[in-house]
């Protein structure tokens, strides 16, 4: 059985797609940089232990707003052309 269920991951993330995103950036960062949020984890991989921050509330993400991804990418940004 997997912990914590899919459905209570998408209670706190909306989209599956999100979810697994956001799992796996935190589950690459945890593995370079050996940082760990929570004082005991179930799961011994990295990804279990990215989705248990993101259950438990100290891992969250943002959607960034479309002035922002402008600030990121610039105006005369050669991406996406």
């Amino acid at each position: 059985m997997l912990y914590p269920s899919i459905d209570s991951l998408l209670n706190k993330i909306d989209s599956k797609y999100s979810l697994v995103s956001v799992a796996a950036k935190r589950a690459r960062a945890m593995q370079q940089a050996h940082d760990e949020r929570l004082p005991k984890y179930v799961s011994y991989k990295h990804v279990g232990k990215a989705l248990e921050e993101i259950y438990s509330g100290e891992l969250t993400y943002r959607v960034p707003k479309k002035s922002e991804t402008g600030a990121i990418y610039g105006k005369d940004s050669s991406i996406g052309k």
